[in-house]
């Protein structure tokens, strides 16, 4: 399952969860997200909230610039759970790990 994302700039991208997911040690509900990067970080801040959740994250490199954002998901007993999320129109992307 993919959810939809759009570059807001160049340090945070539009993230809409069309599923409520575990991404790495925080749930996700259903609804529009701004994430930002910082060190090993992801930080989702909740668009009509305001609410912040922060997790660990492990950034890699790929060999040249992703031409979209991407969210990949996978399903398990548990409910959904982001395994990747790459940066579109960058090299990075974040790999979510375990609880």
């Amino acid at each position: 399952m993919l959810a939809g994302l759009s570059i807001a700039s160049a340090k945070s991208y539009d993230v809409v969860m069309t599923e409520p997911a575990r991404a790495g040690q925080v749930e996700l509900a259903r609804g529009e997200y701004k994430l930002k990067v910082e060190g090993s970080n992801a930080i989702f801040t909740e668009v009509n909230t305001g609410k912040s959740v922060t997790t660990p994250v492990k950034v890699t490199s790929a060999d040249k610039k992703h031409d979209s954002t991407a969210v990949e998901t996978t399903k398990t007993a548990d409910g959904d759970k982001v395994k990747t999320i790459e940066l579109g129109g960058s090299k990075d992307t974040l790999e979510f790990g375990g609880e």
